[in-house]
């Protein structure tokens, strides 16, 4: 395993809830962005995009090979879910968080805080590009 030391802000945006849906990553190495994904994913509530830019995140972390990663996120209820302060009781999201925990124990070491949203502006910016830019295809 690798010791790259890596920092994510993720962010999921959805136009209704449920609606158009996209997540953001912003992916940092040493102070500086080394990736930014902006995808759409359909249609699906505000949690389910937070939770699926989560597993974005520590996609590319394993994709990447890193040995750590400090995520950052504006989602108290993802924050408070992982942090198993809150209990995870939606079917649809118990999926997302158990991918998301097989995830994080494939990574040497996971953190993970929460963050005003004036912090997160970069990984906003790009899911809701994602969702802008889905709706305008159409």
């Amino acid at each position: 395993m690798s010791t790259a030391r890596l920092e994510a802000y993720i962010d999921g945006a959805s136009s209704g809830n449920p609606g158009p849906a996209g997540v953001g990553v912003v992916i940092c190495s040493d102070g500086r962005v080394i990736k930014n994904i902006s995808e759409y994913i359909g249609r699906a509530t505000n949690n389910i995009a937070e939770y699926t830019a989560l597993i974005y995140a520590l996609q590319e972390a394993l994709i990447l090979k890193a040995g750590s990663i400090a995520i950052s996120t504006d989602s108290e209820l993802l924050y408070r879910q992982i942090k198993k302060i809150y209990k995870v009781r939606n079917p649809d999201i118990s999926v997302l968080y158990n991918q998301a925990l097989h995830l994080m124990s494939a990574i040497g070491e996971v953190s993970i805080r929460h963050i005003p949203r004036e912090q997160n502006i970069g990984a906003d910016k790009l899911a809701t590009r994602a969702v802008k830019e889905a709706k305008a295809r159409k």
